[in-house]
């Protein structure tokens, strides 16, 4: 097993009055040659958008793109025509394909939104640009953890890579084993709030931790506590 830690304190940081965002992987302005990416995932930000402010229209091709709405809720909008609201407990993806131009705004002038964007490379290039979000129930991913992305499972969001996000929800003391779906992949795992221990390192908020060559995860909760967690091809 091979493991790689990114302590929440040693990310990549980027302020511009209405957006704070921290970079775990190289992103804009941020560039580190030892955190380009973790297998296909190549950009996790944990971004807070001011009142009323976002990103506006801009283009990707040939990304999944997965945004997770943390407090508040997104406005977005695309080159397709698609005019959505994302909440809380909401997962999206858009798969830029051959090309898309869309924008996120915090769609709340009265709070900030939080919210987690993740980047992974696709399995196909070029296919026509897809969008989808769903609603994914706290008490569902209680103690147990729950598929919001997948290639094969119709109750997630379907992504464009032998890739699967799953979130769980811990009780303090309580202890539970991620199976790999295909052999090869490794999971990233980001911490949201509490802490855990993960084949024996301590991950606190906003921790992170790269896991390959192994087909079973040990996440044991030290407190209450939130994870995501993101498996992806391996090189």
């Amino acid at each position: 097993m091979k493991t790689i830690l990114h302590k929440a304190d040693s990310r990549g940081h980027t302020s511009f009055g209405w957006l704070n965002s921290f970079h775990t992987f190289s992103f804009g302005q941020y560039y580190n040659p030892d955190r380009m990416h973790f297998g296909a995932l190549r950009v996790l930000n944990d971004d807070t958008v001011g009142k009323g402010m976002g990103f506006s229209k801009h283009p990707h091709d040939n990304m999944e793109i997965v945004s997770i709405p943390l407090f508040g809720d997104l406005h977005h909008q695309d080159s397709t025509g698609r005019d959505e609201i994302i909440r809380e407990n909401d997962v999206q993806i858009m798969s830029a394909g051959s090309g898309i131009a869309h924008s996120e705004m915090n769609a709340n002038k009265d709070k900030e939104v939080k919210f987690l964007q993740l980047w992974v490379l696709p399995k196909e290039k070029n296919m026509e640009p897809r969008y989808q979000q769903k609603t994914f129930l706290p008490e569902d991913r209680l103690n147990k953890i729950l598929t919001v992305v997948a290639p094969d499972d119709e109750n997630a969001v379907w992504i464009n890579q032998d890739a699967w996000f799953s979130l769980a929800r811990l009780s303090k003391e309580v202890s539970l084993d991620y199976n790999l779906h295909k052999e090869g992949n490794g999971v990233y795992a980001f911490v949201l709030y509490g802490n855990v221990t993960i084949h024996e390192q301590v991950l606190e908020p906003r921790d992170g931790i790269g896991i390959s060559e192994t087909n079973l995860i040990t996440i044991a909760a030290g407190t209450e506590a939130e994870i995501v967690l993101v498996e992806v091809p391996m090189p």
